[in-house]
């Protein structure tokens, strides 16, 4: 049975939105996009790329991979990232998108995504890793499909914009499991939900 990780940049008040780029996400009037690369390291580097390389596979709201599939099959070799967002086998979760999806090894679920990625999780090959995608991880958090989160947090409240929990009333206990401290102060910090 694989295990699900959510990884994710977080704000100190659980903004989640457009870390990447100013114009990644504007909804709400969100002018606050493009936070995260200046509290980028070789410590979270070197953090996520192991996170990353335990994965089997990738899953994604339609948002993310729409984001995603216009970036990752045009970035350079020797971005230590490249091969492994392009090879790596990819699941997206959508009511509006029609397959077959454009992005090399990308595959439409089929079906209520909460029954998609419970039968996702049935399946060996290592974790399975959420990239973003908020409003999947808000849809499966309730029915505790999530093994563990990789929350990148960072040091700065952006008091807006849409976050990771966004108060749906779903409550779940965790416990840190570890934590790292950047040069630039993000913490990230791994959780894993208690049962």
């Amino acid at each position: 049975m694989s295990r699900l990780v959510v990884t994710n940049n977080v704000s100190l008040d659980g903004v989640m939105q457009a870390p990447g780029h100013a114009d990644e996400d504007r909804r709400g009037g969100f002018e606050h996009g493009g936070w995260a690369p200046p509290y980028f390291d070789s410590v979270m580097g070197e953090v996520m790329a192991g996170e990353i390389a335990q994965g089997g596979h990738l899953l994604f709201g339609r948002r993310t991979y729409e984001k995603m599939a216009a970036v990752w099959p045009t970035m350079p070799d020797d971005n230590p990232f490249t091969a492994v967002m392009n090879e790596r086998r990819k699941h997206v979760a959508s009511r509006t998108l029609k397959g077959p999806l454009g992005w090399t090894n990308a595959t439409l679920l089929e079906g209520d995504a909460v029954e998609a990625v419970a039968r996702l999780k049935e399946q060996p090959g290592g974790d399975i890793v959420i990239l973003g995608s908020g409003e999947l991880v808000q849809s499966l958090l309730p029915h505790g499909l999530i093994d563990s989160f990789v929350l990148s947090i960072h040091p700065l409240i952006l008091g807006e914009g849409r976050r990771l929990f966004a108060g749906d009333r779903t409550f779940a206990k965790l416990r840190l499991v570890d934590a790292t401290p950047t040069t630039t102060g993000v913490l990230i910090a791994i959780y894993e939900p208690e049962r």
